[in-house]
This record gives C-alpha cells, structure tokens and sequence, in this order.
C-alpha cells in the first residue's frame, strides 16, 4: 500500500473541500492515487465543487492584443501585484503580444527565442532586463494565436482573457448588432468558466465516467438504491444533462436572459440579423489558474533563523 502524506491529504482536501479523515480514507482506498481519490469522494457524494477561487495564487496579467483578423492572448506571471500594475511590466506585455503576432512562435520556448518587438533583444533576454529592472521574478506562462472572426474581453484589469472564434457569413458579420452580440459571448465565457464549447466536444470517456459516478451515488442512496434499472438510467439522463449545462458553454443559461440557453441566443442572433453565426472555439485564462503560492509557515521560519 503507498504511503499516505499529510502533504497528499491536505491537496486532496484543497481539491474537494471535504474533512482530512474522508481525504484520508480515500486516498488510503487510491492507493494513494490523486485522481482516483477524488472519485472515490465523488461516488459518495462528499466532494463539493472542484475548482475554488482561492486556490488561484500567482499574481501577473492576462492581456489580448487584435490586428486585423489575428489575436494573441497571453498569460505572463509575477510574484506580486503591485509589479502587475506597474505600466512598464504592461507594455512589455504588450510588446511580448505584438511579438507573437508578427512572428507566429509555435510555443513558449520558441517565443522566448524571438526578437522582442522593436529592439534587438530577444524576448528571453528581455525578461532578463526587466526582473533586473523591477527587482522581482517573472515568466511568460502561455499564449494563444486565433485567426479569424473573433471577440475578445478582460476583465479585472488582467484577471481574465477571452477570446471567441466564430464562422459567420458577411450577412451576419457586417450587422450593427452583431459586435455587441459577440461581446455578449465573450462575457458569457468569462463569467461562467468551462471546459467544453458543446455536448459534441465532450469525450465520449468523460461522460461514460460521469454515468458511473452518478450511478454509483444512486446506489449508495437508500432512497434510491432500490428503483427499478429503468428508473435509474433515467435518473442518469438527467442528471448528464445538467453536466452539459454546467460544463458546455452553448449549453449554458444566456447570463442576460436565463430563459434561454447560449445556443438559443446565437441562434435568435442570427436569424435577427439575417445571417448565419456559429460560435466554433473559445479560450480562457485566468490569472494564477491552477498555481499554488508557497505556503510559508512562519513559525518555522522563526525557528530556523533562531537556530542557525
């Protein structure tokens, strides 16, 4: 059996927000597997939501740049705020953005190896210049090039970028209406974070494992356990239909008009502007996402610095 730390059941506690001993437990059932204990804790209905806005940690900025029919959206990282206001760590993010659209880097490390816009540095070498210039730590995390009929927002000053793809025909496109529509979309997708754009891009895998879960929760129901299989596949059913509701944005309610879906929102859209509007892609960041800030124990600290 894997040996279970306190460092893998406080994680998994941060994951699922559910008591050290439920984490424990299921971590020890895991075999000390991350993803499988945390279906374990969601087969028995003990885990709440899976992503919490305070596990976002790192600070930095999220910046979209659009010229003519190419955006870039980027994500570079710092350690404090206070340097993600700073104007001269905003124009170099901006300088990085123009650099990803005039050069096309296929990645990170390619566009590291990029000459920054404007100067004779390269992109790498002018982060050197400015943890020199600002005293304080910084990284490009990752970008985005789309090419296209698009729409883009940020919110928070840098907190959140989106950028939404979409095919449309002239008809469509060149309405009086339709840039306001298309905001509309890109707000949706960053007030309501998701990971699939419909039902048709979910995994087949994804939603066979949701079946199971939801099954399993059935059955560890005494209400439920003793339905008729018939019921319970219905059960199911819906249920997965509040998955796609949650997790697709097309599924979602129009955060404008809760009556409708986004789908039945670009479909009305459309048909009011005489055209044809089909949102094909959209991409979010989120400052931080997904980064953890070392957690410092200070009395440790002290005691380290008193010993030594």
């Amino acid at each position: 059996m894997a040996a279970i730390s306190a460092k893998d059941v406080a994680e998994l506690r941060k994951k699922t927000g559910c008591g050290m001993m439920e984490c424990k437990n299921a971590l020890v059932e895991a075999n000390g597997n991350m993803d499988e204990a945390v279906k374990v804790l969601r087969e028995r209905g003990l885990a709440v939501a899976a992503k919490k806005a305070d596990r976002i940690a790192a600070e930095g900025i999220v910046d979209i740049l659009t010229e003519g029919n190419v955006s870039a959206m980027i994500e570079v990282n710092s350690e404090t705020d206070f340097v993600a206001k700073n104007e001269s760590f905003r124009e170099f993010v901006r300088g990085i953005l123009k650099t990803i659209i005039a050069q096309r880097p296929a990645d990170v490390e390619a566009l590291k190896a990029c000459k920054f816009a404007g100067g004779d540095l390269t992109v790498e070498d002018k982060i050197k210049e400015m943890i020199f210039t600002i005293g304080e730590k910084m990284d490009i995390r990752r970008f985005v090039i789309v090419e296209g009929v698009t729409s883009s927002y940020i919110h928070g000053g840098g907190s959140i970028g989106v950028i939404v793809k979409f095919d449309t025909d002239d008809a469509a496109k060149n309405h009086p209406g339709f840039a306001e529509f298309a905001k509309n979309i890109a707000l949706q997708a960053a007030a309501y974070p998701v990971e699939y754009l419909n039902i048709e891009a979910v995994p087949a895998s994804r939603i066979a494992e949701e079946r199971e879960i939801i099954m399993t929760q059935i059955n560890n129901d005494e209400k439920n356990a003793k339905k008729p299989a018939q019921i319970k596949e219905k059960m199911v059913d819906g249920k997965i239909g509040k998955f796609y509701e949650a997790n697709c944005l097309l599924e979602q309610a129009y955060v404008k008009d809760d009556s409708m879906s986004v789908k039945k929102y670009v479909e009305a859209s459309a048909k009011e502007f005489g055209g044809q509007i089909a949102v094909v892609d959209f991409y979010r960041f989120e400052k931080g996402e997904g980064i953890q800030k070392r957690e410092e124990n200070f009395a440790e600290e002290i005691s380290k610095m008193v010993n030594n």
